[in-house]
């Protein structure tokens, strides 16, 4: 099977527990918790969470051959993983480690009506997960191998991410294109506390396409803007204080640190991409990236969100690159690739769950070839213009424009 791979997704697993909160009003849901009080559920959704789980279920449900590489406890909560991945394609629970010894990692998604989601959640052997537990045969024929989550896998975070570094060092002498993904640092935890800057400068030059959302990697990058704009916000969600020159400035940072693509994830503003002009850069950035086109040098484009009616969020961004990666699997041009990754993103959004609502690539293509409506984006984008074919938007010094 491992030769039958495209993609290779690694890194954090989880169990995800959603509980389903009543039908109540806007401002009702501070009103559920109370100390002492009882709040009537609706029945809980069950699945699996993750960046192995989200994204790399996601690639296998748009049709890509994809491989699973992660760890899970050998408890009654591994079992249940394993068993939902089994359910997608009996052969995606073969790469899992079980730690026999080890309690499962879990995560309980809080989505109650009127506010911000947010997460309960125990790493478990995602923290002990290392270079040396990638299975490097996993990799043969595959083009793409992506990796999320090391900021709540302690192993791959410490020592300036010398394991990370290590892994993808390992995955580009093998000829892939290699792919990073981020979750928020816990400010309260060792995550929050480790210089993020140094450890980037020390993995980027080995990841070819690193798509965090735009908090995330602010937060990474400059603490003291990212804290500032949360206060005013009152909210870590500070995408609604961006703006182009924000945008153009983080991945100028994230190019120079060595990246070859920066995406930016926007939640429900999009996606924003931004290549290298180095055309040396891009040839080599591995087996998936060989057979692009001059369309992807030097450009800097917004995908607007599509219009849905939205039940979940969780796994929308790890979807998102899901459809932007099964799409350069294809070869695409870039504005198809983001394309893609804006209608994954928006069918996840559909369900409760991050995967259930990720379609086929046939009914993806079909959707969006019918006319399907973006959203507006209304951050500030002075000097953009909007591709009136595809809906997106092309930056003033883009070298497509």
């Amino acid at each position: 099977m491992y030769s039958n791979a495209d993609i290779v997704v690694a890194g954090h697993i989880c169990l995800d527990i959603i509980p389903t909160f009543p039908d109540a009003k806007d401002n009702a849901a501070q009103e559920m918790f109370v100390p002492g009080g009882m709040v009537q559920m609706k029945p809980a959704v069950t699945g699996t969470g993750g960046a192995v789980s989200n994204t790399g279920l996601a690639c296998h449900r748009l049709g890509v051959p994809t491989r699973l590489l992660g760890k899970v406890g050998g408890d009654v909560l591994g079992r249940a993983t394993l068993d939902i991945l089994r359910r997608e394609g009996e052969h995606l629970a073969e790469g899992m480690i079980i730690a026999e010894d080890e309690s499962s990692s879990y995560s309980v998604v809080m989505e109650p009506p009127g506010m911000d989601r947010c997460f309960l959640h125990y790493s478990g052997p995602n923290d002990t997960y290392g270079a040396d537990d990638i299975d490097y045969d996993a990799l043969q024929g595959a083009r793409f191998f992506h990796f999320g989550y090391p900021t709540i896998m302690a192993a791959m975070r410490r020592d300036q991410g010398a394991e990370l570094k290590r892994m993808f060092a390992a995955a580009k002498a093998r000829g892939l294109t290699t792919s990073l993904d981020m979750s928020t640092p816990d400010p309260d935890t060792d995550a929050g506390r480790i210089d993020w800057r140094a450890l980037l400068a020390n993995v980027l030059p080995f990841v070819d396409i690193f798509m965090p959302s735009l908090p995330e990697v602010l937060f990474m990058l400059d603490r003291a803007r990212f804290e500032t704009m949360k206060s005013t916000l009152a909210s870590p969600e500070i995408t609604p204080l961006a703006d182009g020159k924000l945008l153009h400035e983080v991945a100028d940072t994230l190019l120079d640190l060595g990246t070859a693509v920066a995406g930016l994830k926007l939640g429900d503003q999009g996606l924003y991409v931004r290549t290298t002009a180095d055309a040396e850069r891009m040839a080599r950035a591995g087996r998936g990236l060989s057979a692009v086109d001059a369309s992807w040098i030097g450009r800097e484009m917004v995908a607007p969100c599509f219009t849905v009616e939205v039940v979940g969020t969780t796994g929308a961004g790890d979807t998102s690159i899901a459809g932007f990666l099964a799409a350069l699997a294809q070869n695409v041009p870039i504005a198809d690739a983001l394309t893609a990754a804006s209608g994954t993103g928006a069918f996840c959004v559909e369900q409760a769950d991050a995967v259930s609502g990720v379609p086929s690539w046939e009914t993806l293509r079909a959707r969006i070839e019918k006319g399907w409506q973006r959203r507006d984006v209304t951050i500030s984008l002075d000097g953009w213009q909007p591709d009136p074919a595809t809906g997106i938007l092309a930056g003033p010094d883009d070298a497509g424009a």
